[in-house]
């Protein structure tokens, strides 16, 4: 029987056979809809060759997909390029520039 290491130490990231952080949530999302998605065809009549190759195709796609991802980006990448999307790329002000200038005076009754 294998085993598989899949934590390596405390602090550490989590890994398995080389997918890190959220590649590994993705990659298991991933195919746990695939499979959904095959047996929901199979139970609506779908050919059954015809559901065995297109979640042999899109699990393959998806596995191929989620370790050039991992390869290409690391184990931060994609939270990097999210929050990169989410700063504006100017701000854009649109008071005066005699608001700026002036000086906010409280009043005080007494």
């Amino acid at each position: 029987m294998n085993t598989y290491h899949i934590n390596k130490g405390i602090g550490r990231t989590v890994e398995f056979k080389g997918l890190k952080a959220q590649y590994l949530f993705i990659f298991s999302g991933g195919l746990l809809g695939i499979l959904i998605c095959v047996m929901i065809m199979y139970m609506a009549g779908v050919n059954t060759y015809l559901c065995l190759i297109l979640g042999g195709i899109s699990s393959g796609l998806l596995t191929w997909q989620t370790f050039a991802l991992n390869r290409k980006y690391g184990e931060h990448g994609l939270m990097k390029i999210g929050a990169q999307k989410k700063h504006p790329k100017y701000i854009i002000s649109r008071k005066s520039i005699y608001r700026y200038l002036k000086i906010n005076r409280k009043r005080t009754n007494i």
